[in-house]
């Protein structure tokens, strides 16, 4: 049967661009100029290693070579040979990227940018040239042949466990039954050591059973190869990094005695002394098969440099990083086991319904509920499949951090709390960019200089922090700084100049600090390729409501600012407020509502040139006719006989005057805009119990769309 090699390239698409995570984290990790940290640097080569190993066991040559350099830098600092500088850290942050790069366009069957690869690489070189101090140790030498006496003397060589042995290696390669499973394949390692010298290869067939017990995925063979050239150990353990734990590997120096050089007739027929012990029960075969290193380079594939270049594949393919996640399998057990009571549900409900009588109607109830009990339970351990930390989100900012605060010239200390609060893909996925450029101008706008936080008595380093928690059902993520804060006085002259703000009136700090979601509002005194334009802000709010969420700032000259972000757990299932809207059935969602009430006319008044208002516990809310926005036939027009149902979105409290309340009920929500259009003051729609279309009201819309403003 054959094997779908593909499955295995994706699979080692997504966790090489993971191991990048864990190599960029870990570089950021390091400081420069104190002592080394091994177990940061283990980890990076650890994850260097991996993608070299993997790289090369499917072919993609570039990326092998390139992660070859920086494996090897890497190496030379675990040895304490080499240390760690600034210049290093940010030279292996860009090959990263460079690297992350590279993956992405062989998994995009692109182009590989091979000149900027060829650069980084160099400078990678260069790094070891300028900074690996030479030692060298004298070592015998054997006495000079004659062809070597009229020579001139020869300087000391370096010997050390990486160098090669006199002759090569000798490599004794017994791979575990299942190596293959995973996509692997023996040809493949084969190539690539006959690329590194002379190769002879014996097979081993002791192991293999009678064909009628023989499964075709299943490995038997095992090998002792003879590597001749002058490859290093390392070179030769690294082909094998892809299979170091499903195989028993051996390898020693070919030394041959001086006085003595084996015929290569003999030296090819030599018994395999160094294969790992074999089991003593395995069935009796021949027990080698020679070929040679020639006949396996003939089959070696075409360097890269010779593959044609394929054709750029549409852009979709990108999104292949995105349409998989990890699940943990207690979560799969959860849902598998609650089918399986829904099956048992399902088998007594069958059986009630086959030979029902009223005096069994109890059951029935019983069993009804039983099916609503396991129902909720599968839809809420579903969706905890789709659950995922927000560190997959918050992981991406320390290195941003590092980049903005050196370009800026500033010291900054990134504090991340809550990164195991789990919350829907769907809105991860929404949430980053709006979330960089908040950190942005944290970085750029909130925090000052070193020399003026000094002058002002605070730390030179200045802090961002980021923070997730879960609360009254929703998550909230808050970005803050230690900075300068926001500007009342300016924010307040630039809304009375643009004529946001009337002259006059007094207006809330929040109102104020609100004037920042204004497109093209901005107070910044100077311009930076960073931020400072007065675009993105209002993009930051309209993505948020665009997952059903809201954002509000706090902010305190010269203490630093707060924006809080609150999000939904998940885009898919809401719990919602049914309310009737002349004949037709409306959603409310449920975390908007504040309370709804019945209105006398002494709770209700007309301002000169506004809305209705209503008058609540203080405040004067406006209200909206939900009847006369959407075109509602037969709704009641009377205030005093419908109800009003105080909503808050973006800090703001409005009235919404409906016919009646049905009830509360958990609904699923269906994109409108995919199925039909988008329409404001409109989330989504659902299919009610009876069968009728119901549409989600957006709350944060239908305050945009009326304008009300209290």
């Amino acid at each position: 049967m054959a094997i779908d090699i593909g499955q295995f390239i994706q699979t080692f698409f997504e966790e090489s661009l993971e191991g990048l995570d864990v190599m960029e984290a870990g570089l950021l990790a390091l400081q420069p100029g104190e002592a080394t940290d091994l177990e940061q640097i283990n980890t990076i080569f650890r994850a260097a290693h991996s993608i070299k190993g993997g790289s090369g066991t499917f072919g993609f040559r570039e990326v092998t070579d390139f992660t070859h350099a920086m494996e090897t830098l890497l190496d030379r600092v675990r040895e304490g040979r080499l240390m760690i500088t600034g210049e290093m850290v940010n030279t292996l942050l860009e090959s990263v990227d460079c690297l992350r790069e590279m993956l992405v366009t062989l998994r995009e069957k692109a182009e590989i940018d091979e000149a900027r690869a060829d650069e980084l690489r160099i400078r990678l070189l260069e790094l070891l040239e300028l900074n690996e101090p030479v030692v060298s140790k004298p070592i015998s030498a054997p006495p000079p042949t004659s062809s070597q006496s009229a020579a001139s003397p020869q300087p000391p060589v370096a010997q050390s466990s990486e160098s090669p042995g006199a002759l090569g290696w000798r490599i004794g390669f017994l791979p575990h039954a299942n190596l293959m499973h995973s996509g692997n394949d023996p040809v493949r390692i084969f190539r690539e050591l006959a690329s590194l010298g002379a190769l002879t290869v014996r097979a081993d067939r002791r192991r293999l059973p009678s064909l009628a017990n023989l499964h075709p995925e299943d490995c038997y063979l095992a090998w002792e190869l003879e590597l001749r050239g002058d490859a290093a150990r390392e070179e030769v353990a690294d082909v094998f990094a892809w299979v170091e734990d499903e195989c028993d590997l051996h390898i020693e120096s070919l030394v041959e005695p001086p006085s003595f050089t084996a015929p290569e007739e003999l030296r090819s027929s030599a018994p395999p002394s160094s294969l790992p012990p074999l089991p003593s029960s395995a069935p009796k075969a021949p027990a080698e098969d020679v070929v040679q290193g020639e006949l396996m380079q003939q089959q070696e594939p075409p360097r890269s440099d010779e593959r044609r270049k394929p054709e750029r594949r549409p852009s979709s393919m990108a999104s292949s990083e995105s349409s998989s996640i990890r699940v943990s399998i207690d979560k799969v057990d959860a849902v598998i086991n609650l089918v399986g009571e829904l099956v048992t549900t399902q088998s007594m409900l069958s059986a009630l319904g086959t030979d029902f009588e009223m005096d069994r109607l109890d059951k029935l109830h019983e069993a009804l509920d039983q099916l609503d009990r396991n129902t909720r339970d599968l839809q809420e351990h579903v969706m905890r499949i789709r659950m995922l930390p927000v560190s997959s989100v918050f992981s991406r900012f320390p290195r941003m951090v590092h980049d903005v605060s050196g370009k800026l010239g500033k010291h900054v200390e990134l504090l991340i709390n809550g990164e195991q609060t789990e919350i829907d893909k769907t809105v991860i996925e929404k949430i980053g960019d709006p979330l960089v450029h908040l950190v942005r101008n944290s970085l750029d706008h909130g925090l000052e200089p070193p020399d003026e936080r000094l002058r002002q008595g605070k730390p030179e380093t200045g802090n961002v922090m980021l923070d997730a928690y879960h609360k009254s059902g929703s998550i909230f993520i808050e970005v803050s700084d230690d900075g300068r804060g926001l500007d009342r006085e300016a924010l307040l002259r630039k809304g009375l100049d643009t004529g946001l703000l009337k002259p006059g009136e007094e207006y809330s700090d929040e109102q104020v600090y609100d004037l920042i979601f204004h497109p093209g509002l901005s107070t910044a005194k100077q311009i930076s390729d960073v931020s400072g334009r007065g675009v993105g802000m209002d993009v930051v709010r309209r993505n948020i409501q665009d997952v059903g969420g809201t954002i509000q700032i706090a902010s305190q000259w010269g203490r630093g600012t707060k924006i809080t972000i609150c999000l939904p757990l998940t885009l898919a299932i809401l719990d919602g407020q049914l309310v009737t809207i002349g004949q037709d059935c409306y959603i409310i969602p449920l975390l908007s509502i504040i309370e709804s009430v019945q209105a006398n006319a002494e709770m209700v008044n007309r301002v000169a040139g506004k809305n209705e208002v209503l008058r609540f516990r203080g405040q004067h809310l406006p209200i909206l006719r939900l009847y006369e926005l959407f075109g509602a036939k037969g709704a009641v027009t009377d205030l005093m006989k419908g109800l009003l149902v105080v909503v808050e979105a973006d800090g703001r409290q409005v009235g919404l005057f409906v016919d009646d309340l049905l009830g509360q009920q958990q609904v699923s929500i269906k994109s409108l805009e995919k199925n039909f259009r988008r329409v404001a003051g409109v989330a989504g729609a659902t299919i009610l119990g009876d069968g009728r279309v119901g549409l989600i009201l957006d709350i944060s819309g239908l305050v945009r769309v009326n304008n009300a403003v209290l």
